[in-house]
C-alpha cells in the first residue's frame, strides 16, 4: 500500500528550477514504480523572493513549509543580489528556514564513487579502497546566529563582530545524533573543534566527552579544525562520522565534496525533532550554469533519497534512487563537472531521464 506524501518545494536561483525539476521527475517516478503519491506545493524563497516580495523569506514561505511533510530546497543567491545589505541577502532565507523550522542538524555525506575515482583529486593510494563519511553539523547555532552588528570607536573606526554562542543543551542533542548515526556505520565519531583556543570549543568538547559516555560501542577521538582540514587530504579514510559547530562544518563539509570528485555530488539534510526535514545539495545557485542544461542534478536527486530515508521512513525506495545513481555513473555518463576521457557526456535533463530509466529497470 503506497503512501501520500506532501512536499514543500523551493527551486530557488540559478540553477536551482532545473536541478529541482529532474528531482521532481525522479520522486514522480518513485511514485509509479512503488505505488506512493508525491503532491508538489512551491515556494519562494531566496533572490526570487527578494525580487517578488522585497524578502529572502516571505512569511508565506515559512507557514507552507510547516504544513508539508518535508522541504526540497534548490540553491539561492547570485552575483545579482550581492550588494544588498546583509539582512536583506538571498542566504538569510536559509538560515529563516533553518530556525524557524528547528533543523538543528545537517547531514552532510561525502562517498566516493568508485565510477569517479578519476574526478577526485587525490592519489589512488590516498583514496584506497573507499571514502564514506558524514558530516553532522550543528546549524541553528554558533557564530551564524550569535550576537553581531557593527560599531564606532574613535581609536580604531568602526569594527564589527560576529559572536559564537552554545549551550550544553545544543551540543548535547547534535552529539546524540552523531552517536545514534555513528552506532548505524563504522561506530567511529571525530569531534572537530577548536578548543585549545575558544571557550566555547571547550564547552563543546566537554559535553560531546560526556554524551560518549553513553555509546560504549562507538569510539570517540578529538581533532583541532586546522589539523582536521588537512587530515581530510591526507587521509580521509580515518573519519566515519564527523561531528562539529555550524561554522566549522559549513567549511569542512564543502572540503569534502572535493574529495568525492565534484560539489555536484553532494546532497545534505536538515533535521530536527521528529521526521521534518529540510533537503537540498551542497553547492550553490551557479547563475554561470543557469538555464544551459550543464548544471549536475545528482546532488539534489540524492539529497530526495535522504528525503525518503530519514522523513518517510522508505529504505527501499532510497536505496532504488541510489542504486539508479550508481548505474548511470557505471554506464559511463557524466555532466561537465565530472566529465573524464571516454566518458558520455550529458546535460542535466538527460541525466535525471536517465536515472528515471534505471529505476524503472531496477523495479
Amino acid at each position: 500500500m503506497g503512501g501520500n506524501y506532501k512536499i514543500a518545494v523551493i527551486p530557488g536561483d540559478g540553477i536551482g528550477p532545473e536541478i529541482v525539476g529532474q528531482t521532481l521527475r525522479v520522486l514522480d517516478q518513485i511514485g509509479v514504480t512503488y505505488g506512493h503519491h508525491f503532491k508538489y506545493e512551491e515556494m519562494l524563497a531566496g533572490g526570487c523572493a527578494i525580487d517578488a516580495t522585497g524578502e529572502p523569506l516571505p512569511v508565506e514561505t515559512v507557514a507552507g513549509c510547516q504544513k508539508c511533510d518535508a522541504v526540497l530546497l534548490g540553491a539561492v543567491g547570485g552575483d545579482k543580489w550581492d550588494d544588498l545589505p546583509g539582512p536583506k541577502r538571498p542566504e538569510m532565507a536559509l538560515l529563516g528556514l533553518r530556525g524557524q523550522l528547528g533543523l538543528y542538524a545537517n547531514l552532510r555525506p561525502a562517498l566516493l564513487y568508485k565510477q569517479l575515482r578519476d574526478a577526485c583529486p587525490l592519489k589512488p593510494e590516498i583514496i584506497g579502497e573507499r571514502i564514506d563519511l558524514l558530516v553532522v553539523r550543528e546549524l541553528t547555532g554558533g557564530i551564524y546566529f550569535g550576537p553581531k552588528g557593527r560599531r564606532d570607536t574613535a581609536a580604531k573606526g568602526q569594527e564589527a563582530f560576529d559572536t559564537e554562542v552554545y549551550s550544553e543543551a545544543e551540543v548535547e542533542r547534535i552529539a546524540r545524533m552523531a552517536f545514534e548515526i555513528a552506532r548505524g556505520r563504522q561506530r567511529r565519531v571525530t569531534n572537530v573543534d577548536k578548543a585549545n583556543v575558544l571557550e566555547s570549543s571547550r564547552l563543546w568538547r566537554a559535553v560531546v566527552t560526556r554524551v560518549a559516555a553513553d555509546y560504549p560501542e562507538v569510539a570517540l577521538n578529538h581533532m583541532y579544525v586546522d589539523n582536521a582540514a588537512m587530515q581530510l587530504v591526507r587521509d580521509p579514510k580515518q573519519f566515519d562520522v564527523i561531528v562539529t559547530t555550524n561554522m566549522f562544518g559549513d567549511i569542512l563539509s564543502d572540503e569534502a565534496s572535493m574529495i568525492t570528485g565534484s560539489i555536484g555530488m553532494l546532497p545534505s539534510a536538515s533535521l530536527g525533532q521528529g521526521n521534518f526535514g529540510l533537503y537540498e545539495p551542497v553547492h550553490g545557485s551557479a547563475p554561470d550554469l543557469a538555464g544551459q542544461d550543464r548544471a549536475n542534478p545528482i546532488a539534489t536527486i540524492l539529497s530526495a533519497a535522504m528525503m525518503l530515508r530519514y522523513s518517510f521512513g522508505l529504505t527501499q525506495e532510497a536505496e532504488a534512487i541510489e542504486s539508479a545513481v550508481e548505474r548511470v555513473l557505471e554506464a559511463g555518463y557524466r555532466t561537465g563537472d565530472i566529465m573524464s576521457p571516454g566518458q558520455t557526456l550529458v546535460g542535466t535533463e538527460k541525466m535525471g531521464q536517465l536515472i528515471c530509466e534505471y529505476i524503472a529497470k531496477g523495479a
